[in-house]
């Protein structure tokens, strides 16, 4: 029924259709497909739905990592107790659409990239992975998504995009939702919906991230470090490490210093 495989698309634009549905969702960079004529653009929060016979363009940047889920629409058989469920499951391929995920969902498609990357020869962990995905992803199409379409039209990844950008300097949601070209209510409340969290807390595990990367890999102070990733002070850094990673400079610092 499933075939699953992590790979990297052409950077150079590729056309072709098949005779199964796919699922393609972004796990590293970005990637631009175009479905029956369609655009869609991937990044690490979006999955692409592409139905049988549908004709697709598709190529990536040089980072960009995709999960591909291929399904056979003949299976399984319509005589078997599983095919009610199975047709239930391919109401979501009755036209190409663009799946923005949740952060539980986008979890789970990057802890299955992970787990495929580090077995790529266990064919039955990456079936049950993959039929983990799609449950969950006809589970939002055919209910909360169906019934706020226009809800998740905000991308959590050009938020962090805009967030990188803007890294050093004071943001505020204010700032995220003007981007976005929202109200501040109105966006705090789609992306929480969209992320699972509030913007606020988005911005912080960004910040907190960057500066877990400088410092296990630069010689940079933890007072350049602070002022790098936007935290007011260093303190303001440690104590947010200490509440939020259970860590603190000096221990990462030591750490890298001990590798």
């Amino acid at each position: 029924m499933l075939n699953t495989k992590l790979l990297k698309l052409p950077l150079a634009a590729h056309q072709h259709k098949h005779e199964h549905h796919q699922i393609v969702a972004g796990v590293r960079g970005e990637a631009e497909l175009s479905v029956d004529g369609a655009g869609s653009h991937l990044d690490t929060w979006k999955a692409c739905f592409v139905p049988t016979q549908a004709r697709h363009d598709y190529c990536g940047d040089d980072k960009n990592h995709v999960l591909v889920i291929n399904l056979d629409p003949l299976t399984p058989a319509i005589n078997t107790p599983a095919h009610a469920d199975y047709e239930r499951m391919m109401r979501v391929f009755e036209k190409p659409r663009t799946l923005q995920m949740d952060s539980r969902l986008q979890a789970l498609v990057q802890f299955a990239a992970g787990e495929f990357d580090r077995a790529p020869d266990n064919k039955t962990l990456q079936q049950h992975l993959a039929a983990s995905i799609l449950y969950c992803m006809a589970d939002r199409v055919s209910d909360r998504y169906a019934r706020f379409p226009n809800r998740y039209s905000i991308s959590p990844e050009a938020v962090r995009r805009y967030i990188l950008k803007n890294l050093h300097r004071k943001i505020t949601v204010e700032d995220m939702a003007g981007e976005a070209c929202l109200s501040v209510s109105r966006f705090h409340e789609v992306f929480r919906e969209v992320a699972g969290i509030t913007p606020h807390q988005f911005l912080l595990f960004i910040r907190l991230d960057q500066a877990i990367e400088l410092l296990v890999s630069t010689s940079l102070s933890v007072s350049e470090i602070s002022y790098r990733t936007g935290f007011s002070s260093q303190s303001a850094l440690t104590n947010a490490l200490r509440k939020y990673k259970g860590t603190t400079p000096s221990r990462l610092q030591f750490r890298e210093e001990v590798a």
